[in-house]
């Protein structure tokens, strides 16, 4: 499982806001609260200073029951109230005088989105997601929310169980970040797999498990990516040989079986030698768990082992007969034997023979092939030219884009 967790519950203190009060509001001339209302506060307001907070709620409440309370004495009651409640652990209560308090049209503009934040926080850690995505996004909107309320914001939308939502606005925040420049939190891309998993999407999980092994290529994320992909190409033996390739070079083959299929596929391709090193490293990781199948293994190993001596001595002639030819079928099987030997050179230099002759099927394949010697070969910014250039087999294609995106890493 890729992701294991979610980012922790933010932790809301009365730090997170500004100390409030009656003193606060001294330097004011222009706006006080009434005498009646004004008593009451100050002493609240030194019940605070000395962190006795059950007396200043009193004091506060006290204010409260003052009867014709002007629109001023109300903001700077429901002020000195969110902070005397937060202190005291009630969240609720500290977030419904949050609320009347900034959009009561008196909060200072610079404070107004310390507030808004404060309140996007004390609303996740209610579970109330509705009103955490709300003020996440008046955040957002605003041009002032930081990282943990971008998480937030997500994470709400996940947590309420609206993935669609989730998608949608992590693909955007992700797709906001790659256009400034940046890389894509870890965390913003487990979030989307997860969303696209939880509604069933194959599609979205697909794209999500592709932006992961672009930014953070892990072998848990390219084994889920490709094992996806081997699935889907299940059917056709080439396609499935290609994406075996890719597992092989990623390295995310664990299964005895498909170390022997793989080596099967192999044999039957004419590429021993890339038989022999995928068997070999099967059995040097003990992939094989039991004595039958790791002897059928040391046996395949064996077989590949003296058809790649006899291969070899064979490929010198066979490439001069394929240099000759008039189509490009040889250089083709050439190349894809040298290939399979780690003489990329040379496999390089067939395959380019084969297209620029023509080949009479897997042209596709071939085109993909030959990026791979590139690629293998240290030639990076040719082999990606190439994977680019596959086309006529979607799922050929879509192996192609994925070597692209492991070129980056690799």
């Amino acid at each position: 499982m890729i992701m294991k967790r979610f980012v922790g519950v933010l932790v809301v203190t009365g730090a997170a806001l500004l100390l409030p009060g009656a003193a606060a509001y001294a330097a004011d001339k222009a706006q006080q609260p009434s005498p009646k209302v004004g008593k009451p506060l100050h002493e609240a307001q030194e019940d605070i200073k000395a962190k006795k907070y059950a007396e200043a709620l009193g004091k506060i409440k006290e204010a409260q029951g003052v009867d014709k309370k002007t629109p001023y004495d109300e903001h700077v009651i429901n002020d000195m109230l969110a902070f005397v409640l937060i202190k005291t652990n009630d969240l609720p209560g500290a977030a419904k005088a949050m609320e009347a308090e900034i959009d009561d049209g008196m909060t200072p503009a610079g404070e107004v989105p310390q507030k808004i934040k404060a309140l996007a926080e004390i609303h996740y850690q209610l579970k109330n997601y509705d009103k955490s995505i709300e003020f996440g996004n008046r955040a957002i909107k605003g041009g002032f929310a930081d990282e943990g309320i971008k998480t937030i914001v997500g994470q709400s939308y996940y947590l309420k169980g609206d993935f669609k939502a989730t998608q949608k606005y992590e693909d955007n925040l992700v797709d906001q970040e790659v256009k400034a420049g940046e890389t894509p939190k870890n965390e913003q891309l487990m979030l989307l797999y997860s969303a696209c998993q939880k509604a069933n999407d194959d599609a979205c999980t697909e794209k999500a498990l592709e932006k992961m092994v672009t930014y953070y290529p892990k072998p848990e994320s390219w084994a889920q990516l490709l094992f996806n992909v081997r699935r889907q190409v299940s059917g056709n033996e080439a396609n499935l040989m290609e994406t075996y390739r890719l597992m092989f070079d990623t390295d995310v083959l664990k299964d005895p079986g498909d170390y022997s299929e793989m080596a099967g596929l192999c044999l039957d391709g004419g590429s021993p030698g890339e038989a022999q090193k995928v068997l070999q490293r099967g059995l040097d990781r003990n992939a094989f768990n039991d004595q039958r199948t790791k002897d059928r293994a040391q046996r395949m190993l064996e077989a590949a082992k003296k058809r790649a001596a006899s291969d070899q001595g064979a490929l010198a002639k066979l490439e001069q007969e394929a240099n000759g030819a008039a189509t490009g079928d040889k250089n083709a099987a050439v190349g894809r034997a040298y290939l399979g030997y780690e003489q990329y050179d040379k496999a390089i230099d067939q395959l380019q023979k084969a297209l620029s002759k023509g080949v009479s099927k897997d042209e596709p394949r071939d085109r993909l092939l030959l990026g791979v010697a590139q690629l293998k070969g240290g030639h990076k910014d040719d082999a990606i030219k190439t994977f680019k250039s596959v086309k006529g087999d979607p799922a050929l294609e879509r192996l192609a884009g994925l070597w692209v995106l492991h070129s980056k890493s690799a």
